[in-house]
């Protein structure tokens, strides 16, 4: 199908965007890698009066780090998680991550805001912004407000942004645990059937802190509390994992999809579980 007719607008800052906002009301919509977005706008799923281009507004863009955190902009590409040394020095969940996502040309293209903004619960970036305890800043004319990704997203493709509030930032504390991610699809670039980024710290061979996040198993990533309590103190052994794969019958209630019921999914998951857990024995796995 053709796209809807519609207006065009290119925002060069931020003051321009909350002008042309304020303008366009609630008819707008923002653009940025609009990987999403093209597609929706194709299959008439998406009829907006007035496109609001972002992508050249400097302030949106960037990675710094203060030695606390690591401060990733919004309109930071998923190609740019793959390569730029800060973050492979400073989040190398990020790094491991998004070679996961689509192909090359969705990578090349995509955003980290817009990813998030989107909310897909079978996506790898929204499960690892959990799983890292990252702060999702948001923007509007208003000013700025600190979300934790835990609280950010709401529901099936729903997030805390208010209307006309942007993602601007996302900051990541610089912890130094270990980090992991594993998932499954049905062919390479597929969203996740089931997937898990984990974060921990082992302390003399003991797991202190652990964070599991599954995607492609419910409608938000799911942090999984129960998983984490049996393996919180717990040596890093079958004993442990095996722990951890039984109380997930506490955490995950995932529903029936295309890829199958939700036994096939709980079985996924568990199967992830060992994998990644197992996989914080090998000296290859970095820290995040």
């Amino acid at each position: 199908m053709k796209w809807p007719a519609m207006g065009y607008a290119r925002a060069r800052s931020l003051a321009e965007l909350w002008s042309a906002l304020e303008t366009h009301g609630d008819a707008a919509q923002i653009i940025a890698g609009g990987q999403t977005l093209l597609a929706t706008l194709a299959f008439r799923l998406s009829e907006p009066g007035t496109l609001i281009d972002i992508t050249g507004i400097a302030a949106l863009r960037g990675f710094s780090s203060n030695g606390q955190v690591l401060r990733l902009g919004a309109l930071t590409l998923h190609a740019d998680l793959c390569s730029d040394p800060l973050v492979k020095a400073h989040a190398p969940l990020l790094a491991a991550a998004a070679p996961l996502i689509a192909h090359p040309a969705i990578r090349n293209r995509g955003t980290l805001g817009g990813s998030l903004a989107y909310a897909d619960p079978a996506a790898e970036l929204p499960a690892c912004m959990v799983a890292l305890d990252a702060t999702i800043i948001a923007a509007s004319a208003k000013g700025e407000r600190r979300i934790p990704a835990a609280a950010f997203f709401t529901d099936l493709l729903q997030t805390a942004l208010a209307p006309r509030e942007i993602i601007a930032a996302v900051e990541i504390p610089l912890t130094g645990r270990l980090a992991a991610i594993e998932e499954i699809t049905r062919r390479s670039g597929d969203y996740a059937m089931a997937g898990l980024a984990a974060t921990l710290t082992l302390d003399a061979g003991r797991i202190l802190a652990p964070r599991l996040v599954y995607f492609g198993v419910g409608k938000i990533p799911v942090c999984a509390a129960a998983a984490a309590k049996a393996l919180e103190g717990r040596s890093l052994d079958r004993a442990g994992i095996s722990a951890a794969q039984q109380a997930l019958a506490d955490d995950l209630d995932p529903p029936h999809d295309l890829h199958g019921p939700p036994e096939m999914k709980r079985h996924l998951a568990r199967v992830l579980t060992e994998r990644v857990l197992l996989g914080f024995l090998n000296p290859k796995v970095q820290a995040a």
